[in-house]
């Protein structure tokens, strides 16, 4: 009996010790540890998902789950949670899924039980309709389990494809994120980063300089401003860890829960909508540049816009914002930047933010302003025609209602792209500045009139003459309203109110598209 009670007190200290370090994992660490964190800019897991979800709301499952690994000296090194926290619980009252990977526990390193972790989690987002978010801090793949570690990753993998276009996926990246680690994140609908603590690549500036013998530090070739100007892999450059979380509960806010949902809407009363600012906007020079923000400003509710990718791309423009109330996304063309032309970046940003629109059944507003597509061999080596085709699969994919407004320039391919009725726009507005022609008129004047210009005793008057005569002819918006590809011209401060009546009556737009396994988008 004796004997039995030594072995019981034997195994209550080691379960008590393993409680202990456990204990120390599950709050951070431990104080020391917390410290480094901190030190570095950084929250631990925990604290992160204490600022994301509602006070007190927070679920934690596999708490007590450990690896199962028992080579190298793991066989000495167990935590409860095994460098990753998991759970579900509410933000602003509705349901979210959230993991939240632990640097502090073997440096947040994946594992085969890591893994199963956040695939259980994925596979209940998916049985139950809720968002899905990733706060990833890891040193990648836990390199004492070998293939059974790169196989959790692939598991991963899996379900974030499954998931996509079913739930919403948001990846905040606030540390290291390595290797295959980064195909997570990079298949979710939006990544987030924080700015000087979190990096992305692919291989390591160590790898990059044996290889390539390019001296690289990790911000630099992976780092957030890098990511979000540079590559557009990251959607969101983050000051620091408290805004990239303002920044997930606001995205959270536009989009609905699942598929089969739409956003939630906020209350609006109805009011005095001319917004009589807007016709001092569009500058009567039409090669005189204007910011097609103040455009966006003019229309939505009073500070609703939320924009997506803003130091990517900058001559397109997308993000959310709200139309009395509803959700919308907004694609506009940037007149301040490039002349608002369509080059490789902006069409794969926009057609991006198309389809993630459609996905969840958010209406898109386009705002056009484009003179065509960036000519040169750069964009044409680089596949501008199959990167262009992208956006023009996205919006003739698209089937939530879509509304354009030509506030100026409509030219060539590009006017078909950014949402014509030839694609299956549901209503198409044009402000009486608009210029909707194959080409512009200078350019148009000295092909149609190129004979007669060089017989001309004077060329140059003569080419001023036929460029006012196709003016006059083209550049306006009446001749495509003559032909119905042009719902209505209207003033610019009345587009707001046109706006609103034109998506409430196209709110229970029903489109089918033929039967098939899916399309096969030019990638």
């Amino acid at each position: 009996m004796a004997k039995r009670e030594l072995s019981d007190a034997i195994l209550q200290q080691k379960f008590d010790e393993l409680e202990r370090k456990s204990q120390e994992a599950l709050t951070g660490g431990g104080e020391k540890r917390i410290e480094q964190q901190h030190a570095k800019g950084k929250l631990t897991a925990r604290e992160r998902i204490q600022l994301l979800m509602d006070e007190g709301s927070f679920e934690e499952l596999g708490k007590f789950v450990m690896h199962r690994c028992k080579d190298f000296g793991l066989d000495k090194e167990y935590y409860l949670g095994d460098g990753v926290v998991t759970g579900y619980g509410t933000v602003n009252g509705r349901l979210v899924y959230v993991f939240s990977q632990d640097f502090t526990v073997f440096g947040g390193s994946l594992s085969e039980t890591h893994a199963e972790k956040i695939v259980k989690l994925m596979e209940l987002a998916m049985k139950n309709g809720a968002p899905i978010i990733g706060l990833n801090d890891s040193g990648g793949a836990r390199i004492q389990e070998g293939v059974v570690s790169l196989g959790g990753y692939a598991d991963i993998f899996y379900r974030n494809t499954l998931a996509s276009g079913v739930i919403p996926q948001i990846s905040a990246v606030m540390g290291p994120c390595a290797g295959g680690a980064v195909y997570s994140p990079a298949i979710t609908d939006f990544i987030l980063m924080v700015e000087n603590t979190s990096f992305m690549f692919v291989t390591g500036p160590n790898v990059v300089k044996t290889v390539t013998h390019e001296d690289v530090t990790s911000e630099e070739l992976g780092g957030a401003t890098t990511h979000s100007t540079k590559s557009g892999v990251t959607h969101f450059a983050c000051a620091n860890e408290l805004e990239c979380i303002q920044y997930i509960k606001k995205l959270l806010s536009y989009m609905p829960q699942n598929c089969e949902e739409e956003a939630p809407r906020l209350p609006y009363t109805p009011g005095n909508e001319s917004r009589p600012q807007l016709n001092n906007i569009v500058p009567a020079n039409p090669n005189q540049p204007y910011d097609m923000r103040e455009v966006i400003d003019g229309i939505v509710d009073d500070g609703s816009f939320f924009e997506v990718h803003k130091n990517f791309a900058e001559n397109i423009v997308v993000g959310f914002a709200r139309l009395a109330g509803r959700s919308v996304g907004v694609v506009g063309n940037q007149p301040a930047s490039l002349a608002g032309v369509l080059d490789i970046d902006a069409s794969v940003k926009a057609a991006r933010f198309v389809r993630f629109c459609d996905s969840f059944n958010i209406p898109l507003l386009v705002l056009e302003d484009v003179p065509g597509f960036l000519p040169g061999t750069d964009q044409e080596w680089n596949a501008i025609i199959t990167n262009g085709a992208k956006l023009l699969y996205a919006f003739s994919e698209a089937t939530v209602p879509r509304v354009t407004v030509i506030t100026r320039k409509a030219y060539g391919g590009a006017y078909d792209v950014m949402n014509s009725k030839h694609i299956g726009a549901d209503l198409n507005y044009a402000w009486p500045t608009a210029e909707i022609a194959v080409m512009g008129a200078k350019g148009a004047a000295e092909i149609i009139f190129r004979k007669e210009i060089s017989e001309a005793a004077d060329p140059q008057a003569k080419l001023n003459e036929k460029v006012d005569e196709y003016t006059r002819k083209f550049a306006n918006p009446y001749r495509a309203a003559h032909r119905g590809y042009i719902d209505e011209v209207i003033y610019p401060d009345q587009t707001r109110e046109k706006l609103i009546r034109a998506f409430q009556m196209l709110e229970n737009k029903v489109a089918t598209l033929p039967r098939k396994k899916h399309g096969n988008i030019p990638l």
